[in-house]
């Protein structure tokens, strides 16, 4: 993994969204250098379709090329790269499994694996797209009308528009098919009242998914809601040390209008919007051993070069024990991940419980091995130059999304024994 000095920029780029020279290049040619046996020591790249491992390089290469020489600038301003977004978007890698509508129509293993290689390079990066590319779009894809797919998809997939994923409460949190947000019928609109907290991305997407209590059915349902529709009004949220390049947003609805055209039309129960859940939530458990990886290959590579008693501390003992430990659990996670991924090529062979098992086991296990990284470095741990610090904070933030540890605990255990631990 590249890892050049922060703070850089390179020559001739001016942040203005257009595609540098080197983001083209990104996009157009893979990298062709040999595996390291170090940094894949399973040889999990001989598990890859060819035109899997092409897509992955070409993120590869664009993540180091373009996002880790300027991410850390950004991280500590708590500010959002948008060019960044707009080069990624020459990629045409938005959409994922989505078929049709201009979306890529990877696999499911393809999918997970770009949320894995744009999280190495940047948690915030990884989430933006994974809203738009994962929640959002496959919100209107399963649960969409035609004229609403045909509508947002093409325009998403290509990164003209981001999406956000409106469920979270600020008083429902776990407890997400409760929310208190209602969605009231008049005449040919439907009026929304409530409040969201931590959407993503929601200060600047075009379209944002809010799910509400339809007074129509009595049940969840979701609906469409376009950006400076009067009524709607995402604040950014302040003091977040996790993610910090992703604008998290506090939304609240004042009598927000919508057309009853804006409802989408297969959304008609909590279920709907687990089942979009339940597609994603492999997207998050990549995106965990995104960072656990980045964090292995930057305490790999310090523990080779800082010498300590005059030899490098990757010599020492104790230093390979930690740099062992690290590597058994990211193997593993990458092997069981990805047999997951190819399972959901037949949808029904992926339960709640299995997504929820690989987001509950990633996310604790990566939450470790960035922590030993940091050890690993020592002071140097804390500095944001050596990136791991980054990852670090970062990865809190995993752990409690899209299903805290406790609750996906809990949806295994339903799973397993047939018995619901919570109301």
């Amino acid at each position: 993994m590249k890892f050049k000095q922060p703070f850089a920029t390179k020559k001739g780029d001016t942040g203005n969204g257009a595609t540098s020279t080197v983001a083209a290049e990104a996009a157009q040619a893979p990298t062709t250098k040999p595996v390291d046996k170090a940094l894949d020591y399973f040889d999990f790249d001989s598990l890859l379709r060819p035109e899997e491992r092409e897509v992955r390089d070409r993120v590869r290469a664009f993540v180091e090329t373009e996002v880790t020489p300027v991410i850390n600038e950004y991280w500590e301003k708590d500010e959002t790269p948008m060019f960044l977004l707009k080069k990624l978007a020459a990629l045409n890698i938005c959409g994922g499994s989505i078929q049709g509508y201009g979306c890529p129509g990877f696999s499911p293993l393809l999918t997970g694996l770009v949320q894995f290689e744009l999280t190495r390079g940047d948690g915030s990066i990884g989430t933006m797209f994974g809203v738009t590319s994962g929640l959002g779009m496959m919100s209107i894809y399963l649960c969409g009308s035609e004229t609403q797919k045909q509508q947002w998809l093409p325009r998403l997939a290509r990164m003209e528009a981001f999406c956000a994923f409106g469920l979270t409460e600020p008083y429902i949190g776990s407890d997400a098919s409760h929310i208190q947000t209602t969605a009231k019928k008049v005449g040919d609109t439907y009026v929304l009242n409530g409040a969201k907290r931590w959407i993503g991305g929601a200060t600047f997407a075009d379209v944002t998914v809010i799910w509400a209590q339809d007074d129509q059915t009595g049940q969840v349902g979701g609906f469409l809601v376009e950006k400076d529709t009067p009524g709607f009004y995402p604040t950014k949220m302040k003091g977040k040390l996790a993610l910090r390049a992703l604008p998290n947003a506090d939304i609240k609805l004042e009598n927000c209008v919508i057309p009853a055209s804006n409802r989408l039309e297969k959304a008609n129960s909590f279920r709907d919007t687990a089942a979009v859940l339940r597609a994603t939530r492999l997207g998050v458990a990549w995106a965990a051993i995104g960072h656990a990886q980045a964090a292995y290959e930057l305490a790999l590579a310090y523990a080779k070069k800082r010498h300590q008693f005059g030899r490098p501390i990757a010599g020492f003992q104790l230093i390979q024990e930690k740099l062992v430990k690290m590597l058994a659990e990211l193997e593993y996670m990458k092997i069981t991940t990805a047999h997951l991924s190819r399972l959901s090529e037949t949808p029904s062979k992926l339960t709640d419980g299995m997504a929820s098992l690989a987001k509950m086991n990633n996310a604790a296990k990566a939450r470790q091995i960035v922590a030993i990284a940091r050890e690993i470095l020592g002071g140097n741990g804390i500095l944001l130059e050596h990136h791991v610090m980054r990852h670090f904070a970062d990865m809190e933030a995993v752990y409690s999304y899209e299903g805290t540890n406790e609750i996906n605990t809990l949806v295994v255990g339903r799973e397993i024994t047939g018995l619901q631990a919570f109301a």
